[in-house]
């Protein structure tokens, strides 16, 4: 068994079978954890109560957080020639039709997210074997399917980003970094868990949340009591 570091140590005295419904007092603990030696993420996983296997209890929407999640994204757009112009002038770091359609297909991928407009979708379909697994194929549900790229573009820009629950119906996602101040992260957290619990599925029946964990890259897990939020 692999021994654990004195930092480890240190960081599970602090954290071990303690369930905290306090949040400016869990981000306190949380940010004292984040103790490696470069800036780490800070995550939210949260335990559902729903089986991803049906189709009434899927959970899969976008969230934009008041702070970002730190992170810049690469963002490509398929589009056709009247909207290249567009794309570029709202900040779209990739803009093609056929061209970045091949590229696709030869398995370069130099983007993190990719926005296509509705007359591009259906030469889109052969590559759902190269998109789907990275999570990368456009849909509408997540708003990368739109015709309305400026809009788009722009909310991508300032940190909007599409979550989903896993298929044991738990889901991680980011909330943010370890050098983010406490109350950008607390913000940050407090929307995310909204985004959660308003995306509720309509076949979840009774309770919702079957517990929430939060933690750094390197950190240990901090449970928060589920009266937390409420």
């Amino acid at each position: 068994m692999r021994k654990l570091s004195r930092r480890q140590k240190e960081n599970l005295k602090k954290t071990k079978n303690i369930a905290y419904s306090n949040l400016e007092e869990a981000i306190k603990v949380l940010k004292e954890t984040a103790n490696a030696k470069f800036v780490e993420t800070v995550e939210l996983h949260a335990n559902l109560y729903i089986d991803p296997k049906y189709a009434d209890q899927q959970l899969r929407t976008t969230v934009t957080l008041p702070h970002g999640v730190g992170k810049t994204i690469n963002i490509a757009v398929l589009t056709n020639e009247e909207n290249v112009n567009e794309a570029k002038t709202a900040g779209a770091n990739i803009v093609g039709s056929e061209e970045l359609i091949e590229e696709i297909s030869q398995g370069n991928i130099n983007f993190d997210l990719l926005i296509a407009t509705p007359d591009m979708m259906p030469r889109l379909a052969k590559l759902g074997r190269v998109l789907g697994p990275k999570g990368l194929m456009p849909s509408p549900k997540s708003g990368t399917v739109t015709n309305t790229l400026t809009t788009t573009l722009t909310e991508f820009k300032k940190g909007k980003f599409e979550y989903k629950a896993d298929k044991t119906g738990i889901v991680h996602v980011s909330f943010g970094k370890s050098n983010f101040t406490e109350n950008q992260l607390i913000e940050n957290l407090i929307s995310l868990y909204k985004s959660i619990e308003q995306n509720r599925p309509s076949g979840v029946k009774g309770k919702y949340f079957k517990s929430l964990f939060i933690c750094t890259s390197m950190g240990p897990s901090i449970q928060l009591d589920l009266n937390t939020f409420i």
